[in-house]
């Protein structure tokens, strides 16, 4: 079905054990402190090993202050769709917006039965699951008139009050593989989660056209449907199989999965903390550069005739779509301001490339080649800009902590400086694996087709090298923050050297490769 536009989300899902309930807590949390957007929990009320769902989803949102959290998915059955709806809205206003919510037929009869649970059959399980739906959105819809009145087979409510209204639109996704339950979440949800395990091949392409069936029937756009996948697989040094091999592996096949099969949330079932700092920090940051690389050239190759819903990450500035005619990529000038009194290199003994040719025209496809790089590194940027605000935030804390803080104060503290300090290491990835693409594909192929370019790509490499250790720098600064109360002068040098080294390089590769990137097509 190709791909429906949505930016991508990368969580976990997490299993909910309850015989060490700090480790099942400590994985969500380090889940945030990695970058991911989700966490997600398994809901069996039925099974004694696993924590409730619903009391572990609201002691981790006490726990974050970012990540997303969502059951995966709710057993509906066992959880009441009135007293679902106020949990579900009650949670997201105390977490400032980060509930989402995931919900299935049920499965398991026996074990739901023995809870006072009805076993019902299929055909029963999916008009149930409408129903409450239909309890849930009306109930958080707190502006609408009268009472809530849903007089249905399973679920009646005669007239009960509504909200409260969550603090966000609170999407429903559904755990669906059946042609009813597709159905349905073409015409009801916000958004389909399947198992790619309970799947055969073919399986997503088929429950794609269901849903878009359905969705264009009820007279909404299968764009307004989601495609979630839980995934699993195995980090190793050798292609074993799918989703067993090198990060590079998983980059290219969950690319696949996002451009052909219209995935734009992958959610990793591990409970490994390596797993998840490598899903994180290494195949994450490489899909969204592949999705939005392809997807920069798709939209300079095919008129756009509706526009797609993908979310622009907050700190990337908006940049003008370049057409054919006159080169019109804009580089990123190098306004001279630096922060460190350190230099990490020679600035006046870079190469430059070829003059380009002030007569020769460009296509709309040439130019976005080149505009891409500039909407990459506008992401780094804009992260880098981040790093800076968390730093000041957290400067201010520790002013706050030396005023005589609570214990509790004190913890929120020393979480902040983890957070940070997760964040930043996120961040150093990011731009290691940029660079680790622009190294093994783009630069190789620069040379191949201009050698005049050689100079200059051999110094963008060397100068790879050079931030490499200066994220090492800022890593040693972290490590020494964290540990001491006094370490927040080292770590602003360290970032500010990183920034100062980041935007120059950022400003000079811009300046020499985005027209070549167009004259000579390569992306």
């Amino acid at each position: 079905m190709g791909d429906y536009g949505h930016d991508l989300i990368f969580g976990s899902f997490t299993t909910p054990g309850s015989d060490d309930p700090e480790r099942t807590v400590g994985l969500a949390v380090l889940a945030e402190q990695v970058g991911l957007d989700l966490v997600t929990f398994q809901d069996h009320p039925y099974q004694p090993r696993f924590l409730d769902t619903w009391t572990l989803l609201s002691y981790v949102a006490a726990r974050t202050s970012r990540v997303h959290l969502s059951a995966n998915v709710t057993n509906l059955p066992l959880r009441t769709p009135t007293v679902l709806a106020r949990s579900v809205a009650s949670l997201d206003l105390l977490s400032g917006g980060r509930i989402e919510l995931g919900l299935g037929a049920g499965a398991f009869w026996e074990a739901i039965e023995a809870m006072g649970g009805r076993r019902l059959t299929p055909g029963q399980g999916v008009r149930a699951l409408e129903e409450a739906i239909d309890v849930i959105r009306q109930l958080w819809d707190s502006e609408a008139r009268g009472g809530v009145r849903v007089d249905g087979e399973f679920h009646r409510v005669l007239g009960a009050k509504r909200g409260p209204a969550p603090a966000h639109a609170v999407p429903i996704w559904l755990g669906a593989y059946k042609p009813r339950m597709l159905e349905l979440t073409g015409r009801r949800a916000d958004g389909w989660l399947p198992s790619l395990a309970y799947l055969q091949p073919g399986d997503l392409a088929k429950g794609n056209e269901l849903i878009d069936d359905a969705a264009r029937r009820a007279d909404r756009s299968p764009r307004d449907v989601r495609r979630l996948l839980n995934i699993s697989g195995q980090f190793a040094t050798a292609e074993r199989g799918p989703l067993h091999g090198p990060a590079e592996q998983w980059v290219r096949e969950l690319a696949e999965l996002a451009l052909n099969d219209g995935i734009s949330a992958f959610i990793l079932a591990s409970d490994d903390p390596d797993d998840l700092r490598r899903f994180a920090g290494e195949v994450a940051p490489a899909v969204r550069e592949l999705v939005a690389a392809e997807r920069d050239a798709s939209s300079a190759r095919t008129p756009v005739t509706e526009p797609l819903a993908v979310a622009a990450p907050s700190a990337r500035p908006a940049r003008a779509r370049v057409t054919s005619g006159a080169f019109a990529v804009v580089p990123t000038p190098d306004d001279g301001r630096r922060l460190s009194d350190r230099q990490v290199w020679d600035e006046s003994a870079r190469p430059t490339g070829p003059t380009p040719d002030p007569t020769r025209t460009y296509t709309a496809h040439e130019q976005a080649n080149g505009q891409h790089l500039v909407q990459v590194h506008d992401g780094l940027r804009g992260e880098l800009a981040q790093i800076h605000d968390l730093i000041e935030q957290v400067a201010a804390g520790e002013i706050d902590a030396g005023a005589a803080r609570s214990q509790i104060n004190t913890m929120t503290m020393r979480q902040n400086r983890w957070t940070l300090g997760a964040y930043c290491e996120s961040y150093c990835r990011i731009v290691t694996t940029h660079h680790t693409i622009e190294d093994q594909a783009l630069f190789p192929r620069l040379r191949q087709a201009d050698p005049r370019l050689r100079p200059v790509v051999d110094r963008l490499e060397q100068e790879h090298h050079v931030i490499h250790e200066v994220l090492e720098g800022v890593d040693k600064a972290l490590v020494a923050y964290v540990g001491a109360p006094d370490g927040l002068v080292e770590l602003r040098a360290a970032v500010n050297l990183l920034t100062d080294a980041l935007l120059s390089h950022l400003s000079y590769e811009e300046r020499e490769l985005v027209e070549p990137l167009a004259r000579l097509g390569v992306s």
